[in-house]
């Protein structure tokens, strides 16, 4: 059963009245804990605190979830999985031999998603919470859902024939990279030259900062007064620096 009590593998059997009850309490305590993360911010998130809006006492909320930092893993699983959701879902809508407009979903969903729960990104992709370190075994799988969404679209563009190094800007990588590059095709099985490996990287880390100077309001006010149509506009540069094919925006 997974952290929110639903039942995985080919055969599900349903949960007993007391699973189903211990699944409720524990979607009860993110969800409430998503509303502080909201308010106060991660670093003043308190499981007391949530036991009381629960309406019970604080040892007894401790039976479902042990610690302040078992809270913040939850939310980061929950935030993690609900991102990678609306991203899939996004994608899924766009043909699948469109890469572009499957690039342009993918971008537009973490946006949309991130100005929306603007709290659970900067969860993820903000400062580091003091004194919490995230479990890796928990964590990565849920938090590399949109790399691995991104890679996939590059790969299925490259297998197709339809991604390329740009004629203008290809660069000649420096031979310490060699390694990161083959461990990077090598662990994803892509059929992707290692220079546009390395433009994927920039592309992946590009469409978060440029998501995160919006959902943090880094320009500043007043400084650009269409932000969506800014985002389109980097998401097609981005797609060109990938080595995506040009193509109209929709």
């Amino acid at each position: 059963m997974t952290e929110d009590g639903k039942t995985t593998g080919a055969v599900a059997r349903p949960l007993t009245p007391r699973q189903r009850a211990r699944a409720q309490t524990v979607a009860d305590i993110i969800r409430l804990g998503r509303q502080h993360l909201a308010t106060h911010g991660a670093a003043a998130l308190s499981l007391r605190a949530v036991a009381r809006d629960l309406g019970v006492v604080s040892s007894a909320v401790y039976r479902y979830v042990e610690s302040r930092d078992e809270l913040l893993t939850l939310l980061l699983i929950d935030a993690f999985g609900e991102l990678g959701d609306e991203v899939d879902a996004a994608v899924a809508k766009a043909p699948e031999d469109e890469h572009a407009a499957r690039f342009r979903a993918l971008g537009r969903a973490v946006r949309e998603w991130a100005l929306r729960e603007p709290a659970s990104y900067a969860l993820l992709f903000g400062s580091p919470v003091p004194g919490y370190s995230a479990p890796a075994e928990r964590t990565t799988g849920p938090g590399t859902r949109v790399i691995v969404s991104l890679i996939g679209i590059l790969d299925a563009a490259s297998r197709a024939g339809r991604l390329a190094v740009p004629a203008v800007g290809a660069t000649q990588l420096p031979p310490t990279l060699g390694g990161d590059l083959a461990a990077i095709r090598s662990g994803f099985g892509l059929d992707i030259p290692e220079e546009l490996v390395a433009r994927g990287v920039l592309v992946w880390s590009s469409l978060f900062g440029a998501v995160s100077f919006e959902v943090f309001n880094q320009y500043g006010p007043d400084t650009f007064h269409a932000p969506a149509e800014l985002f389109d506009h980097h998401l097609a540069v981005l797609a060109g620096i990938a080595g995506l094919p040009a193509g109209a925006s929709r």
